[in-house]
């Protein structure tokens, strides 16, 4: 038998059930000990419970008796009485030996007993009153048996050398014999209850200790204890002593501030050591991501105290720094760790929707949904989900109306967090005004929402910090180095901005030009492309879109032919692919410079067109992209070197902020070791370009007062109508919060900014948005008129509200609803129309083709056939009697727009319709993606307004034939992020017909069965698809919740 000394540590189990055989420990009793055994260390026993201290001594208890320091054994099920609890016994059976020290114990009690009535107090008093109670004292409230004041006096003396300090951490449910007993003993009561049949038994003095102890009056000390653990398993767990009381008051109080924490700072719970979340997660991101190692700046701010403490904060890096992926991994600590919603928002809709078939596969992987808000996708309000939550990925104009949803029905603080990508947004007009009334009311409403910004380097981020009360982190990191250079004539110089001569001498090109050549190239674009094409990638941005195309044909022209084999199959699939988006057309432009490698990317490219390219870049099939500032702003696409043709976007020249996201995407990380650009200038502009790549960043400054205070109209009109300002005062407070106040000196010098809110207050009054009434207490209060309400939350341009207005009740009159013309021309935008001068020639042709009712209803809205008529030959708009024709040009440039909107709805290839308009495709595009936009805000609109009840119906089919524009059976398979018409067709005629095909597809089957459909697209389909088909499902499954719910305010009697 081991004696080597060590500390005794009793552990305690959960009370769950488990096996026993994984908690097996030295304080097991071993199994099947026979009672005639004699168990070893007999003496130690009765010493350990007689005298601890002579065993362990009284300061250092860390030497164990032997009979605990035994092998461990296994006990049977019956002699485990704890059941779920670990048993606190020796190497033999524990209850034999209490049995029998017990027995000792009152033998010399009685004895003692016999000396005098003395002893037998002295006796009570013993270790019954220990401010720990001993581990023996335990008993049930149901043991009556009959017991003797010498009986007493023998258990007192054996539970009094139990050391109370090496049983404190018992199992709770055995506490409630002790607590009986301290009360007993507080009353002068023995620890055995006595029987009380006839009153309460008197025990004369000296008379039990005369006349011994009965066999048949109590149970053995075994039996009692047996029934006490057996009936106290089920007990309730009161605090064993003041040492444990203490403890358990200051769980309490901790518990208490943990729980206000909770509701105001964090509720995180902490699911692993990835950041607070589960390795699964970290698995995940290098699955579907490819990262297996964050970088140092990330791992520096994942770990900030603006992070762990929940502060708003700003963390502003490069382009390609690898700022997003740190949003996402604060995203998901709150879905899955804090248990609540999360805002994304972002600048364009083609971000939002990659960034939906980005996520899904986590969402469903980790069970939260993803839910698209960009053009007419999006629900007002959202779900209010019981089991999941929900990641909402929106359009700045997206993520306002659904704050605003928030707002009205006191949810807001169930967005737990908010992520703006581009936060230098703010200074980008009209937008920036939404996106800052946006963050304002986040801030004023819900504190408890931590927004996060990321931004490229800002001059002005102080301005921001005070704006949203956040902290800061920048960092200049770039995972890939980048050289910036300049071209003059035929030299090239390495730009170092922090010398007196920011350009220096690095190279001169050696390319020979014919003289052909140098005509058609003075630029040596092709030199500066060939350096790098094929092998690496190539972005060369040009001013303007035409000279896009230009360019990529004038490249091609010169190329050796050997660019034509270069993943040769692979271009001729793309061009396929292309002819079929178009519907057998193909660009002349492509068709020639994609055989190349070659293509352009801007504006005028279809959605599908645009699609396309992308992703034959990204694959590498392409190598050089001729494209606009705006791929910029948009999708990362990143090259080995980035060309800019001109320092000038259309005729103004580049500024900091369009140069530096420019030149960021230089660099893939991962593949190449570096990155260039090189800005092509002239003479000319030398001075400019040098100021241009030395000079700060531009400073982000509040745009509420753009376009003559639009913004602070629409914030007063929404403050009033969600009631979060319905006095002056409270008016005054909120405008104190915004960027527009925090900039006052700048952006209104002229002017005070109360008295500019108290100027738009009357405006709203005079167009009758608003009106002042008087509360119960006389009080003067603001209060939305029905127009100003249905204007906000239709997010309706007060430009045109009373315009829209008048419209739809001019409608009603006469609507017209044997054909779609009436109500396309309803939703058709009114800010498109000045992007568009009707040809009046095809204006008169397509008139001329309109049915009898469709031409009255031109009429109707006050565009007659002879007006066009009258147009189209060229006369004024006079009529003989020299007065002026009653036909607003703008209504018929609107009719006219109208008319390009009602063949795409016709089901008409939005390549047939742009030819026959003569509008290039891609304005044809962003047409109907305005329109649809459009519709869905005058959906809401006519919602609010009760003399329009007869357009809901109406518009809401409307807007889906809009967003999609092909035929019924396709717009379910539409609905899939990454799905377009071209693809839907493919996806139908393979069979899979509805979403819960393709949600239950196998993406290595539609690889096989579509047609030039790569793996990881077939997946990134089919987990949008589940998505997709999850988020239905939940929302349906609240709809029947919310049916079944007993009702909270059912009367009762």
């Amino acid at each position: 038998m081991s004696t080597d000394p060590c500390e005794i540590k009793l552990k305690r189990v959960p009370s769950r059930k488990r096996s026993r055989d994984g908690v097996r420990s030295h304080l097991t009793p071993k199994k099947n000990v026979s009672s005639s055994e004699t168990p070893a260390g007999e003496e130690e026993l009765k010493t350990y419970f007689e005298d601890p201290e002579s065993l362990f001594g009284s300061v250092d208890m860390k030497r164990k008796p032997a009979f605990l320091s035994s092998p461990p054994q296994y006990c049977s099920d019956h002699e485990d009485l704890f059941g779920d609890y670990d048993s606190i016994l020796g190497d033999c059976s524990f209850m034999a030996r209490l049995e029998d020290v017990e027995q000792d114990a009152k033998r010399q009690s009685t004895e003692k007993a016999l000396e005098g009535s003395s002893a037998v107090d002295q006796g009570w008093g013993g270790g019954l009153r220990s401010s720990s109670p001993a581990f023996g004292a335990l008993k049930t409230a149901g043991d009556h048996s009959r017991t003797t004041c010498g009986e007493g006096h023998a258990e007192s003396d054996t539970m009094s050398g139990l050391n109370n300090k090496l049983h404190e951490d018992i199992p709770s449910s055995q506490s409630v014999f002790q607590q009986e007993v301290f009360t007993g003993t507080e009353r002068g009561d023995t620890s055995t209850p006595v029987e009380k049949a006839t009153g309460e038994h008197h025990i004369p003095d000296g008379s039990a200790e005369r006349q011994g102890p009965k066999p048949h009056a109590r149970w053995s000390m075994t039996d009692r204890m047996k029934r006490a653990m057996l009936e106290n398993a089920s007990a309730p767990s009161p605090s064993i002593s003041k040492l444990a009381a203490w403890k358990e008051a200051v769980m309490t109080e901790e518990m208490d501030a943990a729980a206000n924490t909770v509701q105001t700072v964090s509720s995180e719970i902490d699911l692993g050591p990835f950041y607070g979340l589960p390795t699964k997660v970290k698995d995940l991101i290098a699955n579907l991501r490819g990262i297996k190692e964050l970088y140092d700046w990330q791992k520096t701010c994942l770990t900030l105290d603006s992070v762990q403490q929940r502060r708003n904060l700003i963390y502003s890096l490069p382009t390609s720094g690898g700022k997003t992926l740190v949003a996402e991994i604060l995203i998901l600590k709150e879905l899955l760790c804090r248990k609540r919603d999360a805002l994304l928002v972002l600048p364009y809709i083609s971000l939002v929707q990659e960034k939906v078939r980005g996520l899904a596969g986590l969402g469903l992987e980790l069970g939260f949904l993803v839910e698209e808000y960009a053009g007419s996708k999006g629900r007002y309000p959202p779900v209010k989900r019981r089991n999941k939550k929900s990641l909402y990925v929106a359009t700045i104009e997206k993520a306002h109306s659904l704050v605003n949803s928030l707002v009205e029905l006191g949810r807001l603080e169930s967005v737990g967090l908010l992520v703006v990508d581009e936060l230098h947004m703010l200074g980008e007009g009209s937008r920036g005004a939404l996106l800052e009334m946006t963050l304002a009311k986040v801030l004023y409403i819900s504190k408890s929402t931590q927004i996060i910004g990321m931004s490229a380097t800002l001059s002005n981020v102080e301005d921001l910090q005070r704006f949203l009360k956040a902290d800061n982190y920048t960092s200049d990191f770039r995972p890939v180095q980048l050289v910036e250079y300049v071209k003059l004539k035929d030299t090239i110089y390495e730009v170092h901005p922090q010398e007196d001569d920011c350009f220096q001498f690095s190279r001169v090109l050696n390319f020979k030009y014919s003289s052909s050549m140098q005509k058609v190239d003075p630029d040596h674009i092709i030199a500066l492309v060939t350096e790098v094409i094929p092998a690496h990638s190539c972005l060369l941005f040009c001013p303007s879109k035409k000279n896009c195309e230009n360019v990529a044909s004038m490249i091609c022209k010169y190329l050796k032919k050997d660019f034509l084999l270069h993943r040769e199959a692979e271009k001729a699939v793309l061009l396929q692919e292309l002819r079929s988006s178009g519907g057998g057309a193909l660009c002349p432009v492509l068709q020639a410079t994609v055989p190349f490698g070659l293509a352009y990317h801007h504006s005028g490219l279809t959605n599908e067109e645009r699609k396309l390219v992308e992703e034959a870049y990204t694959a590498g099939v392409l190598c050089l992209l001729t494209c606009t500032s705006t791929l910029a702003a948009g999708i990362n696409l990143p090259a080995r070197r980035v060309i800019l043709r001109s320092p000038y976007v259309a005729m103004d020249f580049l500024k900091r902020s369009q140069y530096k996201q420019m030149i960021g995407r230089a660099g893939r990380a991962g593949i190449d070791a570096r990155g260039e650009s090189i800005l092509i200038l002239q003479e000319k502009d030398k001075l400019l370009v040098k100021q241009l790549v030395s000079s700060p960043m531009e400073s982000c400054y509040s745009q509420l007062m753009h376009d003559n205070g639009k913004g602070v109209h629409s914030l007063i009109l929404s403050l009033v109508g969600l009631k979060i300002a319905r006095t002056l005062e409270q008016i005054r407070e909120f405008v104190l919060g915004t960027l527009l106040n925090v900039q006052e000196s700048h952006t209104c010098p002229e002017r005070k900014l109360w008295d500019i809110t108290q100027d738009s207050l009357e405006f709203l009054r005079q167009k009758g948005l608003l009106k002042v009434s008087k509360d119960c207490e006389n009080n003067l209060v603001l209060e939305v008129t029905s127009l100003g309400r249905a204007t906000y939350k239709g997010s309706i341009d007060m430009t045109y509200c009373d315009i829209l207005y008048r419209d739809l009740s001019k409608g009603l009159d006469s609507l017209m609803l044997n054909s779609l013309l009436h109500l396309v021309y309803l939703v058709t935008p009114y800010d498109m129309v000045s992007q568009c001068k009707p040809d009046w020639m095809i204006f008169f042709r397509q008139f001329s083709s309109m049915t009898a009712a469709e031409q009255k209803m031109a009429s109707g809205v006050g565009v007659p056939e002879s007006f066009v008529a009258r147009k189209a030959a060229g006369q004024t708009l006079l009529s003989y009697n020299h007065i002026k024709l009653i036909t607003d040009p703008t209504v018929a440039a609107r009719l006219y727009l109208a008319l390009v909107l009602f063949l795409l709805v016709k089901e008409n290839s939005l390549w047939s319709v742009a030819n026959r308009f003569q509008l290039s495709r891609g304005f044809v595009q962003s047409l109907l993606s305005s329109a649809s936009a459009f519709c869905s805000c005058v959906l809401h609109f006519t919602e609010e307004l009760e003399e329009f009840w007869a357009y809901k119906a109406l518009l809401t089919e409307l807007t889906r034939r809009l967003t999609y524009c092909v035929r019924a059976e396709l717009i379910p398979l539409m609905e899939v992020a990454g799905v377009l018409e071209v693809r839907a067709k493919q996806l139908y005629n393979a069979g899979y017909k509805t979403l819960s095909h393709l949600a239950n597809a196998d993406p290595s089957l539609l690889v096989q069965t579509i047609q030039n459909l790569s793996r990881k697209q077939a997946n990134q389909i089919v987990a949008s698809a589940k998505m997709l088909l999850t988020e239905k499902a939940e929302a349906l499954q609240e709809e029947v919740n919310d049916l079944l719910a007993l009702p909270p305010d059912l009367p009762s009697f």
